[in-house]
């Protein structure tokens, strides 16, 4: 089992009535809100706290892209990753990732991942994402129909890029470059590719499940939100007789550890509502035509008649006003909160209900201060981790840098080490 540690870089000082003055925390919401002096403090605390992840014996440091939205301000997932690939020792370089359409040429991607395989020393998970409709079509003016074949297209070229021996032309509909020679090349011969996604595309699901890429639902609703999309997904993999290896999945989940229950509520629940009431785009942002195949659309409604998800649209809209109490928020799966053996249970059922090896846990949400949000980070990498390695031990994982996986055993607090040999050895084997 793998743990990356991951937050949404957000910025943690809206005034508090901006959900009721504001129409979108995508896209519009006036500039002015964000002071730089304050940004810059947000983005060293972020460092910070993903150098401690990298002490305490996290497996990746995940970072991500978006634009316009004071829900993460990860313009450029690759200038946060490059603080990372040289300040810290162990983990992988998780991105997820760069939203491949938008670079004009793309060969830029195949650059910069090239760079940061290199200065991290071959401990570079690279993403490829189609992005959001309101980074893509609304922030960056891509046409909705253009996407995936952009998407397509950039990703072949970067491919291409990285194992060329020699100069090449690429004649593409949308790049066209007389020579592609990229300097340098990255250290891994294969580099592991993760292609996040959030909406059940089949044309998603076919890349992955074709190219043996890892797949992340990166979902902040939790196990009974994502269940039936998730388990819709193994079964199409199934079915394209595809790698039903655990560790071809990935998924999100906030997580909230303290020493008490009562303690977990008193440090966490401020921050929770926080992040919940100020990260809706508004609707209109949501799913532009063209954007989402019919294909998917026809799919999508597929998998709703089939899964039953726990949380109704009363939940759901609780959940986004910050309305919930602290529990109800842990009930419906959106946290999981309480003492680290309360975590550990809880986590152990969501890993091996959804059948996920590479848990992208999140310490950090909200405006939750940064000493609360390290003493998260510790507990989590010592505490509960340690306890949860025992989960698809049976599986190879080809999707974690072979590099990163190495130093991570080898470099674990000693802390970490003992609690990993003291581990049940109880898994759930993969089939």
């Amino acid at each position: 089992m793998r743990f990356h540690w991951f937050a949404e870089v957000t910025y943690p000082h809206l005034p508090d009535d901006f959900r009721e003055r504001y129409r979108s925390a995508w896209v519009t919401p006036p500039a002015h809100l964000i002071d730089p002096v304050k940004a810059g403090e947000m983005y060293r605390m972020f460092i910070r706290l993903m150098q401690l992840a990298d002490q305490v014996g996290f497996d990746g440091l995940t970072v991500n892209e978006h634009h316009q939205t004071p829900l993460a301000v990860t313009p450029s997932p690759n200038l946060l990753a490059a603080s990372l690939a040289s300040g810290t020792k162990n983990a992988a370089i998780t991105i997820v990732g760069n939203s491949l359409a938008l670079y004009n040429p793309p060969t830029r991607v195949a650059e910069e991942y090239a760079y940061l395989d290199c200065v991290s020393g071959g401990r570079l998970a690279a993403g490829f994402v189609l992005g959001t409709p309101m980074d893509s079509v609304f922030a960056y003016g891509m046409t909705p129909i253009e996407m995936r074949e952009r998407f397509d297209e950039a990703r072949r070229l970067i491919l291409r890029a990285w194992s060329e021996p020699e100069p090449f032309a690429f004649n593409g509909k949308y790049t066209k470059l007389r020579y592609v020679n990229i300097w340098p090349r990255p250290i891994q011969k294969r580099l592991p590719i993760w292609v996040p996604g959030g909406g059940g595309s089949i044309e998603t699901w076919d890349l992955v499940i074709k190219e043996d890429y890892c797949y992340g639902h990166l979902s902040f609703s939790g196990l009974y939100s994502s269940k039936p999309l998730v388990d819709a997904f193994w079964e199409y993999v199934d079915k394209q007789n595809g790698t039903m290896n655990p560790h071809r999945m990935a998924f999100t989940q906030v997580v909230c550890v303290a020493n008490t229950d009562a303690e977990a509520e008193k440090l966490y629940y401020e921050a929770v509502r926080y992040f919940h009431r100020n990260q809706a785009p508004a609707p209109g942002f949501l799913n532009p035509p063209g954007y989402t195949t019919i294909r998917s659309i026809k799919s999508q409604g597929e998998q709703l008649k089939i899964g039953q998800s726990k949380l109704t649209p009363e939940d759901r809209i609780r959940a986004s006003k910050g309305e919930m109490s602290f529990w109800e928020y842990d009930e419906k799966g959106y946290i999981i909160a309480g003492t680290p053996k309360r975590v550990q249970q809880r986590l152990r059922e969501l890993i091996t209900d959804l059948r996920i090896g590479q848990l992208i846990a999140t310490p950090h949400m909200g405006n939750l201060p940064e000493e609360v949000g390290a003493e998260n980070t510790r507990l989590f990498g010592i505490e509960v981790a340690p306890y949860l390695r025992d989960l698809w031990a049976d599986q190879p994982d080809y999707w974690t840098p072979e590099t990163s996986q190495k130093l991570v055993a080898a470099n674990a607090p000693a802390a970490v080490r003992g609690a990993r040999a003291a581990s049940p050895r109880d898994a759930h084997p993969a089939k």
